[in-house]
Parts: structure tokens; C-alpha cells; sequence
């Protein structure tokens, strides 16, 4: 069969010839050559400000309140400065004379109050007294231990514990010490080999005995308010 030809293919080819090297360099082909005098100014970027407004209608414009730049007023001053110098000199106090410390052969001095060798602290008037913070504290913690003191005796009395005396607890702790003197002897005088299940039993026996007792006087030394539970 015969092959379809479209009806533009000439104007198609045409148009594809005429345009095939126009971007072949930098731009169109034909570009406005600018002119040589059209170059670039100084200033000639910068905002230009509106003119100045003339007179208008015969009529001055009002004058400004601020000052010109050229403006340099006129100061009148009559000042004997040689007679104010003498006066402030006449009734100006003097100049305390300065402590130095001179620490070498050389003359080699320095200031005496901030080099901490004058005792100015020890002058104080509170010097010594104990802090006000310190003595609330004091007073906060000794009020603490009284509450806690009274509310142990309170706790101890709803629970009907007696309150073992001072008498009683010397007793106490002799009566443990001497039984503790009795049980050490005992247990000085045990022999050096134990052979037999008999004398283990005993050196174990007299050993938990010694340390009961040494741990009942620590305690009884230990603690300043004993109880004692009623059964």
C-alpha cells in the first residue's frame, strides 16, 4: 500500500533548516549592540531626592526649630578659676597620711590595711559573740530533743514500761562485769587441747556466754534512758 505523506512536510522541512543554527554562539545571532557611550556612571544608581520646595505663592517657608549645623552659640563665662581653686584648697579636709609596709632595703613598699596584717577583724564589736543563726539553731535543736524526749516518755508510759534508775543500772553493770570476770576465768582455765565432744561443747558454750555479756554492757554503757518492758 502507499505510504501516508503529510501535507506539511515541506513547511516543517523548511522551518527546521532556517532555525538550525540560531543558538549556535552565546545568545540569538542578532543581538542590539549597545553604545559606547551608554556606559555606567558614578552615582548614577542611587536614589535621587525630590528638590528642594521653592516659595511658593510669594510666602516663605516656616524656619525650623532645630539649630543649623553652622549654628555655634555664644558663651559668656566670667570665672576667676584661680580664686576657686584657692578656696576649695582652704576648705577642702585634708588628706589622711597612708600606712605602707616597707619590706626590703630598696624602699620596696605597699598599702598596710589590705595586706591583712592589721588586725581590724579582731577590733570588731562583735568580735567573738556567737551568730544570732547559730544560737536559733541551738535553741531549735535542744526544743527538738526536749519534744522528742517527752514524747518518748509519753510513748513509754501508754506502753507501762519502767524507767530502770541510775542506782539500778550501776548494780547492773557491776553484777555483768563480775559475772563476765568469773566466766573469763573459767574460760582462761580450760585446757589447751580439746580432744573430746565434751570440751568443744564447753569452749563454744562459754564462748556465746562472753560475748552475750560483753554486748549486754555495751549496751547498758551505750544508751543513757534504759526500759524495761513489764510482762
Amino acid at each position: 500500500p502507499l505510504r501516508c505523506i503529510s501535507k506539511f512536510r515541506t513547511f516543517v522541512k523548511h522551518e527546521a533548516e532556517k532555525n538550525k543554527s540560531q543558538w549556535k554562539t552565546m545568545g540569538p545571532a542578532k543581538v542590539a549592540v549597545p553604545s559606547p557611550k551608554d556606559f555606567l556612571q558614578k552615582h548614577s544608581k542611587e536614589p535621587k531626592l525630590a528638590p528642594k520646595k521653592k516659595e511658593q505663592d510669594g510666602k516663605k517657608l516656616p524656619a525650623l526649630s532645630v539649630p543649623q549645623r553652622t549654628y555655634r552659640p555664644v558663651i559668656r563665662i566670667k570665672k576667676n578659676f584661680i580664686i576657686r581653686n584657692a578656696l576649695a584648697v582652704i576648705k577642702g579636709v585634708p588628706k589622711k597620711p597612708r600606712h605602707f609596709c616597707v619590706d626590703s632595703r630598696q624602699g620596696d613598699k605597699y598599702l598596710l590595711e589590705p595586706s591583712g596584717l592589721v588586725p581590724k577583724y579582731i577590733k570588731k564589736k562583735d568580735y567573738g559573740v556567737t551568730p544570732k543563726y547559730v544560737t536559733q539553731r541551738n535553741e531549735e535543736i535542744k526544743r527538738e530533743e526536749a519534744e522528742y524526749e517527752a514524747s518518748v516518755v509519753e510513748e513509754l508510759k501508754k506502753r507501762a514500761m519502767k524507767h530502770l534508775s541510775d542506782e539500778e543500772k550501776t548494780s547492773i553493770l557491776q553484777a555483768l562485769k563480775k559475772n563476765w570476770e568469773e566466766t573469763n576465768r573459767e574460760f582462761q582455765c580450760l585446757p589447751v587441747l580439746t580432744d573430746t565432744r565434751y570440751k568443744k561443747m564447753h569452749k563454744a558454750e562459754l564462748e556465746t556466754k562472753l560475748k552475750q555479756l560483753e554486748h549486754d554492757i555495751e549496751a547498758l554503757e551505750k544508751h543513757k534512758w534504759i526500759y524495761i518492758a513489764n510482762e
